[in-house]
């Protein structure tokens, strides 16, 4: 009897707490990213200089088939990726120069840039590939704690309202 009374109480307590902590989940809980930085000025300015590196990407689209056995054509794609990569890094060098307001902004975006840095080196691997290469090959980014580094910068990007400082697709065709 006794033992009944107290597991029906504990069982009770146990769904309460449950319920408390939902009701805080739901309710209570912030709602911030963690990796939202207050210096709204500085977001701007860093997405004009995305902005500017996109259109230069975007200038040397070329949308005509690539036949993915086809040195020469692996070597000119290398030339256009190495020119989009030295737009991008142009782009990463003067955010990085330019230093947020805020303390959470001076703390994480420094980690941001280096991400950038590993995904632009990346590139270069890619575009030097393309160079020896007989059969287009697959660009392979690094991983940092076990997600590729292009979500870690794209979604930072995401959540600071910087749109064109997402990571590009061009390598993905």
């Amino acid at each position: 009897m006794i033992l009944r009374r107290f597991t029906r109480i504990l069982l009770t307590s146990i769904c309460v707490l449950i319920a408390g902590m939902w009701v805080y989940a739901f309710g209570f809980a912030p709602r911030e990213s963690f990796n939202k930085i207050h210096d709204s000025a500085w977001q701007a300015r860093s997405q004009a200089h995305c902005k500017a590196a996109e259109d230069v990407r975007f200038s040397f689209q070329d949308l005509t088939p690539m036949k993915a056995n086809d040195p020469l054509a692996l070597q000119a794609k290398a030339k256009l990726v190495d020119a989009a990569t030295d737009a991008l890094e142009d782009a990463i060098n003067l955010i990085a120069a330019d230093k947020p307001a805020d303390a959470k902004g001076q703390e994480l975006v420094p980690e941001w840039i280096a991400d950038y840095r590993m995904y632009i080196k990346d590139r270069r691997a890619f575009a030097q590939a393309l160079t020896v290469a007989t059969t287009r090959p697959y660009f392979a980014e690094s991983e940092v704690e076990g997600v590729p580094v292009s979500e870690r910068i794209s979604k930072f990007a995401r959540e600071n309202d910087m749109k064109t400082c997402q990571t590009p697709y061009d390598l993905s065709v």
